[in-house]
């Protein structure tokens, strides 16, 4: 079942979803909009080893927008820092990025009951775009889950996305045994 906007609001003010900063105008009838933070990344080498701390460099989006190109991995990260507790989390693209042939992640979009972070995007791209810190970008929807939660996501010894950043985090695939 996906929450509609009161239930989300009902969520906010109970303290199981949490969204900062959070603006009434976002909400939509079943999603909030969030944001396109300041912060991209871009992995320094064009061959990314799966075993291994790939490097990213930061690009800081001037106020005049950026210009993403096709063929490159960009990661992105949301303004908004959330906190689900009781909830999935669902990221989506909104149609009007869609329709600009902006995709916001490849594998991603499901956040874990009690993820607790901003939202790293993996963003790429069918044709050259510019973009700007502060667009919407995509939609978080939220899903009822059925029964209680033994291993909130934020308390697994496990979890490699805790740490909380205003920056996108690189890939921690490295930290798994494999």
């Amino acid at each position: 079942m996906i929450l509609s906007d009161q239930l989300i609001q009902q969520e906010i003010a109970n303290g199981n979803i949490l969204i900062e900063p959070y603006r009434p105008e976002c909400l939509g009838t079943n999603s909030y909009d969030v944001h396109l933070g300041r912060y991209l990344a871009t992995y320094k080498d064009r061959v990314l080893d799966a075993k291994q701390h790939n490097q990213v460099e930061y690009i800081l989006i001037p106020d005049e927008g950026y210009v993403l190109d096709p063929h490159t991995l960009y990661l992105g990260v949301t303004e908004e820092y959330t906190e689900t507790h009781r909830h999935v989390p669902f990221l989506e693209g909104k149609s009007s990025t869609g329709r600009l042939g902006i995709d916001i992640h490849a594998t991603a979009g499901k956040g874990d009951v009690g993820f607790c972070n901003t939202w790293t995007l993996e963003v790429s791209v069918a044709q050259p775009v510019k973009i700007y810190a502060g667009m919407p970008i995509g939609q978080l929807i939220y899903f009822h889950i059925d029964g209680e939660v033994e291993n909130l996501y934020h308390k697994k010894k496990s979890a490699k996305y805790t740490e909380r950043s205003i920056k996108p985090v690189e890939s921690m695939m490295w930290k798994n045994d494999f």
